[in-house]
């Protein structure tokens, strides 16, 4: 069974090796720690997990760093949510919660006042003028 939590709102700056070094000066143990990066810049992306040997450990580093104050932020610490399936797309709902487009019409009839926002049609103007230029070659 996995302990991890998840320690959030970090400065970029900091490093593995610092939430290490600070878990140390308050006794508490960890068998892990991965700070997240952008694969591109390799720069922080704020947070990182903290891998615990136990339940009893991961309460303890949670009570210690939720709401920490650091520089002018509070650190947020939790136990991490599972991770999404590998299966599942970025940012797709799951089934479940995926709506088709009976509902919408539905809806629509059923609010008649209710007047449509954004009026444009995106495939009939494009957003960039790049994407007009595509158009125009296509």
């Amino acid at each position: 069974m996995s302990f991890t939590v998840f320690l959030g709102n970090l400065p970029t700056w900091v490093t593995a090796d610092d939430i290490k070094q600070w878990l140390a000066a308050e006794d508490l143990v960890a068998d892990g720690v991965k700070v997240i990066r952008n694969h591109e810049t390799q720069e922080s992306k704020g947070f990182a997990f903290v891998e615990a040997p136990t339940n009893d450990e991961m309460q303890s580093i949670i009570r210690r760093f939720d709401r920490a104050p650091l520089e002018d932020r509070l650190l947020r610490a939790n136990p991490a949510q599972p991770p999404k399936g590998k299966d599942a797309p970025r940012g797709a709902a799951p089934p479940q919660q995926q709506q088709t487009a009976a509902p919408n019409a539905i809806r629509t009839e059923q609010r008649p006042d209710r007047k449509k926002r954004g009026g444009r049609n995106r495939e009939q103007s494009p957003r960039s003028a790049f994407a007009t230029e595509l158009a125009k070659v296509l």
